[in-house]
């Protein structure tokens, strides 16, 4: 798996950089975000990528941010009907705050109005990660959150992995609550996610 790309930037299109690593320029789709806010073309650029395979073709998106990168994931593999090119869509057209945001008020007009969803799909995303994934649930709780490095936040972090994993959201908060309740020391989400995966397993 390519996780991130570190190079120089020979190509910046509207949707696609090229960077230079090695003398090998790679090929990235990222939303227009990213596009926008890259260096000039010979400057150094670092992305984060996830790598897409089908079939027989392997295709590189890239991210500013990980949180950008998360929100692509979790709608390609866990929302039925959405893939990469919508998931770009999404992406390129609301910050990641904001589409959360809709999510959790069920606000099926804003996400709609991205280019290629339309109301059916903004339903459809809605629905499932409301009350299939559970995943609306925690993003509403850790918006609660006054600082992101307090025990509340680093729970939430870990009851997201959990539930990006394929966990139920109420399997996931109870086994990160468990974790969180025999942990010493300060809030760490990623060993709240350990102890509960040995707790699971």
């Amino acid at each position: 798996m390519i996780t991130f790309l570190d190079g120089i930037l020979a190509e910046n299109l509207p949707g696609r950089l090229v960077i230079n690593i090695g003398g090998i320029g790679y090929e990235v789709l990222v939303p227009l975000s990213t596009s926008d806010l890259a260096p000039a073309v010979g400057k150094n650029i670092r992305i984060l990528t996830h790598l897409h395979i089908r079939e027989q073709e392997q295709t590189l998106y890239g991210f500013q941010t990980h949180d950008e990168r998360d929100l692509f994931r979790l709608l390609i593999d866990r929302v039925s009907g959405i893939g990469p090119k919508l998931g770009l869509a999404v992406l390129s057209a609301m910050a990641v705050g904001d589409f959360k945001d809709a999510v959790i008020r069920g606000d099926i007009t804003a996400l709609s109005t991205i280019s290629g969803l339309g109301k059916k799909t903004a339903e459809r995303i809605i629905l499932e990660l409301k009350d299939k994934i559970g995943v609306a649930a925690a993003w509403a709780a850790a918006s609660q959150t006054e600082t992101a490095g307090s025990a509340a936040g680093a729970i939430n972090d870990a009851v997201l992995a959990l539930i990006s994993l394929g966990y139920k959201q109420a399997d996931a908060a109870k086994a990160i609550q468990k974790a969180a309740a025999s942990h010493d020391g300060s809030p760490d989400a990623d060993e709240f996610i350990r102890s509960a995966l040995r707790g699971i397993k």
